[in-house]
């Protein structure tokens, strides 16, 4: 019987749908910008920084997560993060990178709008040569106000040509998605296209779920898997093709495990399920990691491992003519096996 090994899931091409740029912070870029910016982080080797990076929960890590931000000042700064991990994807075999961003993270200690954008889109634009297609999604704190979403969104217009949608991010408890439905609205008035985080095992989790889809009318739920909870919101889902961007390995570490079988339901119920690395530099794998490491736990076939990698594609903001080509290599390769 063929297996689902890493040079078969790299050598399909898919889309990650749900990384967050902050995220991919390596310990040794950690270092190299703290130095660069004369940033006392109170580290000096690769291995102090990577024992910081412990937590137990979804809030212990947002407490790690948001300190390590601070060695990002400059505008070439930005840029090496996120060309850094378009490097990182490419070798996995990702096609098409839908890149979340903070700016809230990073304006409200003062870093302005402008560097935020002109570093990660200078990145991405070098993105093609590396075979990558990339786009930015802008996410707004959801533990800041929505008065905060609602100015970071007018500051975001004039690059309304540089970001494909917005999303909704950080610590959801006591933050429900109806807090910012207005600044959804306007953002979705404005050209954006949708996606909200809903993530595992949150109080009301299953609430939230359906609110982003029947009130905000997102495209995409980030997370997502406590939908099981509710049949007739499976069936919504799946009549309405709303697509889901699971991230088994971030998963394992702020909750009791990765929710693989979970994952799996919902990929056997014929929802648009798709694999992703969230924050892969805390969680310790980057996409293809983590499609092996589902694979493994939950023996997907490799028909299976295929659809993740369709779903994807087929989910993605990407426009019909590129995504056809992809699907169409796809099929080359997924025939080859």
């Amino acid at each position: 019987m063929p297996v689902v090994d890493r040079e078969f899931v790299t050598a399909l091409p898919k889309a990650e749908l749900h990384l967050h740029i902050e995220g991919t912070l390596e310990p040794e870029l950690k270092l190299e910008l703290a130095r660069r910016n004369g940033v006392d982080i109170e580290q000096d080797t690769v291995e102090d920084v990577r024992a910081t990076y412990d937590f137990t929960d979804l809030t212990s890590f947002l407490a790690v997560y948001y300190p390590a931000m601070e060695v990002l000042v400059t505008e070439q700064d930005f840029h090496d993060l996120a060309l850094a991990y378009l490097e990182r994807a490419a070798a996995d075999g990702v096609v098409r990178a839908e890149i979340f961003f903070d700016p809230q993270a990073h304006t409200s200690r003062g870093v302005p709008f402008s560097i935020v954008v002109d570093g990660l889109w200078s990145a991405v634009q070098e993105a093609p040569s590396l075979g990558v297609d990339a786009a930015l999604i802008m996410c707004f704190l959801r533990d800041m106000s929505a008065e905060s979403a609602r100015e970071t969104l007018e500051a975001s217009l004039p690059y309304r040509d540089r970001i494909v949608g917005v999303g909704l991010d950080s610590d959801e408890r006591g933050n429900p998605p109806e807090k910012f439905a207005a600044v959804f609205a306007a953002a979705k008035e404005a050209g954006y296209r949708l996606t909200m985080h809903c993530d595992v095992d949150q109080d009301d989790a299953i609430g939230h779920i359906a609110t982003v889809m029947d009130e905000i009318g997102v495209e995409r739920i980030d997370h997502g898997s406590n939908i099981l909870e509710d049949p007739a919101l499976v069936a919504e889902a799946k009549q309405r093709g709303i697509g889901f961007t699971c991230c088994p390995l971030s998963n394992s570490f702020v909750t009791e495990q990765m929710k693989g079988a979970e994952i799996t339901e919902l990929l056997r119920s014929g929802l648009k399920v798709s694999i992703a690395s969230d924050d892969p530099s805390y969680f310790g794998g980057y996409v293809a990691d983590n499609i092996l490491a589902l694979a493994e736990a939950q023996q997907l076939t490799r028909e299976e491992v295929v659809t993740l990698a369709r779903n994807s594609l087929e989910i993605s903001w990407a426009g019909d003519e590129a995504t056809q080509g992809w699907l169409r290599r796809l099929d080359e390769v997924a025939a080859q096996g």
